[in-house]
Formats: structure tokens, sequence, C-alpha cells
């Protein structure tokens, strides 16, 4: 299996390869990622797809440090683009229980993606810095990977209580820390 450097060589070069590689390398991890999103298994199927396609794209001009959180990137804003077509701009009830337990920290999604994205991106990943690192795994597999309690509970070992605790006490820091830094919306 190729490494990372090797694979965006790949695309640099244009070659065809370069999806047969990612693909062997990261197609079960997106599969799974976008299987987490989207309800049916063509659908998921399709975005990872796609995800390639946007990879392909974006090789050059882009040389992603991480292979794999530009592919999950890519894979995460796709998936959700169709779940908003899929639901006619309803998300189901998983996904809006996340955005709902994350509203009280970022309470304008709309403005997060437009001008201010890269600003609260950049405050996100600086006050992820700052956190313990199981609160910050909890916190990331909670809301990019968008694993239930139960799973990461499972995959860390823990109790249920311990993980809910971790993210509710997260999302309180989150939201304070925003405020500071004058992102609250």
């Amino acid at each position: 299996m190729k490494e990372d450097h090797e694979i965006i060589e790949l695309y640099w070069a244009r070659s065809e390869s370069a999806v047969h590689e990612t693909d062997e390398k990261y197609g079960a991890k997106l599969h799974t990622l976008s299987g987490r999103i989207l309800p049916e298994a063509e659908d998921a199927e399709e975005c990872v797809n796609d995800t390639y396609l946007g990879a392909w794209n974006a090789m050059p001009p882009q040389r992603p440090l991480a292979l794999f959180a530009f592919l999950a990137r890519i894979c995460r804003n796709i998936a959700c683009d169709k779940l908003d077509k899929l639901r006619a701009k309803k998300r189901s009830a998983e996904v809006s229980a996340l955005t709902e337990e994350l509203s009280a920290c970022i309470a304008d999604p709309t403005a997060a993606r437009e001008a201010e994205s890269r600003e609260i991106a950049e405050a996100l990943n600086s006050f992820l810095s700052t956190l313990p690192v199981d609160a910050r795994l909890f916190f990331m597999r909670r809301y990019w990977y968008m694993d239930s309690v139960k799973a990461i509970a499972e995959k860390y070992g823990c109790g249920e209580s311990r993980v809910k605790t971790s993210l509710h006490r997260t999302r309180e820091k989150l939201r304070d820390y925003l405020q500071k830094e004058d992102i609250w919306l």
C-alpha cells in the first residue's frame, strides 16, 4: 500500500491509479463516514465516488498535508449536501440532534458557512488544542465522525455517562471560548 505522499504525487501527475490507491487505502473509512450520514448504502457509495472526483479536481493546485483529513472533509461535505437534497432540507434525526447540541455554541450555521467559516474553524482548532486528549477525541468522534455515544464509549473502553459528561462540558467550554473570541453569533 502506498504512503500518502506517494498517492498525492499520483494525483499531481494526473495518474488514474491515484483513485485506485486512494480507494485501497481509505475507501473503507470513507464508506463508514458517508454511511453514518446517509441512510442508503447506494447514496453512501455515490458520495465516496464523488469524493474521489473532488480529490482529483482539487489536486493540483492543493497539496494536502494530511490526505485522510482532506478526503474526509470532502466526503463529509458531499454527504451532508446529499442528505439535504434527499430530505428536502430536513436532516435526519441523528444529524438534527447533533446540530441542536452544537447550536448553543454556534447559533447561526449559515453565517458559519459564509464569511466567518474560516475564523470559526481557526477558533475551533485552537480550542481543541487546549483540551485533554480524551475530551478532544470524544468531541471529534461525535461531531466530525458522527459516532454515537455508545460507539465512542466502546471504542475508548469507558462508560457512556463519561462520554456524555465530557461532551456536555466540552460544549460549555466551547461556548465560553467562542464568546471570549467574539465569535458568539
